[in-house]
Order: C-alpha cells, then sequence, then structure tokens
C-alpha cells in the first residue's frame, strides 16, 4: 500500500494495461492505527477497483493525503468486513499492509463508508477480485509474503485510452461487475495512465485476452487508435470521445507533502 502515489491533477494515475472495474464517488475513508500526520482524520472522495488494486482519491486538494492505492497483495482479505448498521450508512472496514517505500510503515485499519449506497455491492466485488488476483499471483510465482517495494514508474504519463475507463464486456472469468449499482463511469478527463505496466499481477485477463499484469503502452495506443470513439452498450446515446493526451510529472510523496505544509 501507498500514499499519494496514485494520482494526476484532480484525476487517477493507472499503469499501462491496468483496468478500472467500478467507480464511486462520495466515499468517506477513515484510517486507525500508528499513522503518519497524512493519514489521520475522515477524507471524502472517488474510490476506484481496478483490476490490480483499489484507489482512493481525495476530493479535498488542500489535504496531505491525496490518493491512497492498496494492491491486492497487501489487503488482509480474512479480515475485509461489511457493515449494515441499523442507523448510518453502510461501510467496508479492513485492514491493508504499507509497501515498502510507499509514504509508511506498518499496518493500518481503513473504514470506507458510502453515503449513497453500495458498499455491500463493492465490498464483494472487492474481494471477489481480490481472490481472482490472488490465485493468478499464485500461478505466475509472485511471491505474497514479500512483496516488492513501491518504485515510481520511469517515464510520462498521458490521458489513459478508453478500455481503461470500464471492464470488459464479457467481465472476468465469467464474472460479471455489478455495473449496475456503480453505473457511473470516471470522468472523461479523469484517467491517466503510465507507459510503465504493473510491476505486479492483477486479474491476469484485460479485455478478454490472458496477461500477466497488462498490457503494454504500445498495446493501449493501439486500442486508443482503433476504438476513438467509446460505445457503452448500457447507454447506446453516450459516446466518449478521448481528449488530447498530454504528459507531466506526477507529484512525488515529498512533494505533495511539502506543497501542503
Amino acid at each position: 500500500m501507498s500514499v499519494n502515489t496514485a494520482h494526476a491533477g484532480k484525476g487517477v494515475l493507472i499503469y499501462a494495461g491496468e483496468c478500472i472495474i467500478l467507480f464511486c464517488d462520495h466515499v468517506t475513508m477513515e484510517f486507525g492505527g500508528s499513522l503518519p500526520p497524512e493519514m489521520r482524520g475522515s477524507k471524502t472522495g472517488r474510490l476506484y477497483l481496478t483490476s490490480h488494486r483499489f484507489i482512493f482519491n481525495n476530493k479535498d486538494h488542500k489535504d496531505r493525503l491525496q490518493s491512497f492505492a492498496a494492491p491486492f497483495f497487501s489487503l488482509e482479505q480474512s479480515e475485509v468486513e461489511l457493515e449494515q448498521p441499523v442507523f448510518g450508512a453502510n461501510y467496508i472496514k479492513g485492514t491493508v499492509n504499507a509497501q515498502p517505500n510507499g509514504g509508511w510503515t506498518g499496518q493500518a485499519k481503513f473504514k470506507l463508508t458510502f453515503k449513497h449506497g453500495g458498499a455491500i455491492e463493492f465490498g464483494q466485488a472487492m474481494l471477489k477480485v481480490a481472490s481472482m488476483a490472488s490465485r493468478n499471483m499464485q500461478q505466475s510465482g509472485f511471491a505474497r509474503n514479500a512483496p516488492p517495494p513501491y518504485t515510481p514508474p520511469t517515464g510520462t504519463w498521458t490521458q489513459a485510452p478508453p478500455p481503461a475507463y470500464a471492464p470488459p464486456a464479457g467481465g472476468y472469468y465469467g464474472w460479471a461487475p455489478p455495473v449496475n449499482t456503480f453505473p457511473d463511469r470516471p470522468p472523461a478527463d479523469g484517467v491517466y495512465m503510465y507507459d510503465a505496466p504493473p510491476p505486479y499481477p492483477g486479474l491476469g485477463f484485460q479485455n478478454g485476452t490472458p496477461a500477466a499484469t497488462g498490457f503494454s503502452a504500445a498495446d493501449a495506443k493501439a486500442q486508443e487508435a482503433a476504438q476513438s470513439a467509446y460505445y457503452d452498450p448500457s447507454n447506446p446515446q453516450y459516446a466518449y470521445v478521448p481528449p488530447p493526451a498530454y504528459s507531466e510529472s506526477p507529484p512525488s510523496y515529498d512533494a505533495a507533502t511539502k506543497k501542503s505544509q
């Protein structure tokens, strides 16, 4: 798990080949445990479930924590619980382990509260994806007890091509994400992608094609060229034409911390 490594401007920053499965706005995140100052307090923002991790992006751009990324290998799946209190909104709670060089150390409790509903469906999808990703990690020889340290990808990042905004129509291994509960997609200018692929396995499927870590930047650009307009079968009146790509350096953890002080 890493802090302030998965945001670009006002959007989310993912790897080449990483796909956003579910997107939910108006989610509150809280942490518990012995934590650095930037992880304290309640944060409100957007939550993304991807083929490789879940990512929280803070809506308060003055907050010292702008993004929180938790690869599935950092998630203690046995401790994830879906809570339905009599009073108040449903929420997900669990435990994540810090990723070496990820901006903090140790272990943290987290709580994700869904103000507009969907906590149970999102939590069930999170556990399903994490379970499938874990099987792929074992098959690919990924060491669960020795996760790789976070290393900032080299190179630039650009506007993500349309396939990154939604899961493939056929789902993953016969499992269909609950897109009816989460019909919204991220803003057209809100998803950015590194040239580098993920440094660890995910679901193992990208747009119906088996792959250990997704597809390359060249594959992504080819798909973007072949699919200049994204057609959403659930909404035939809607087409997304991606804006021109551009690149700049993503904020480092130290830079994000110093800027807010």
